[in-house]
């Protein structure tokens, strides 16, 4: 074999070498990722909340997806009209400027709509599965890729 099909088969090899090591570190982290529990696993099955906790959070959980859904409907109306002003303004960031405004306004009720319903949970909670849950949420708003 000469000298530069040697090299050709070399960087094959090699390159073969770090795909495969890269898609097993990939498929590492996922898995990793996925193993993480949602909040909604950690409060119904991890808390070991007792029957009247879950009832009572199960009545915030259907209060809040009524909002959430609402927020979000708002949300993609105010993308929409975003969107609109920006194929309507041909550069001109005062025509997409009150959009942008909007789409803010109606994204920041979406979270603190959110983060009110995880302090009415938390309130249900005793102050060691608060505890726990706290750790969860913060470790969800730190995770990579949040």
């Amino acid at each position: 074999m000469s000298g530069g099909w040697k090299s050709i088969a070399l960087t094959a090899v090699l390159a073969a070498l770090a795909g495969g090591v890269g898609a097993w570190g990939g498929a590492t982290w996922v898995l990793k990722r996925e193993a993480r529990p949602s909040l909604h696993e950690i409060v119904h099955e991890d808390l070991k909340l007792n029957a009247d906790q879950l009832a009572r959070i199960e009545v915030l959980e259907a209060d809040f997806a009524t909002r959430r859904v609402a927020l979000e409907q708002e949300v993609q109306a105010a993308n929409r009209e975003l969107a609109r002003a920006i194929a309507a303004s041909n550069g001109d960031s005062r025509v997409v400027q009150p959009a942008v405004d909007h789409f803010h306004d109606v994204m920041g009720e979406l979270q603190q709509a959110t983060i009110a319903h995880i302090f009415q949970m938390r309130a249900v909670m005793t102050p060691t599965q608060a505890e726990r849950f706290d750790r969860s949420v913060v470790e969800a708003l730190t995770a990579e890729g949040a």
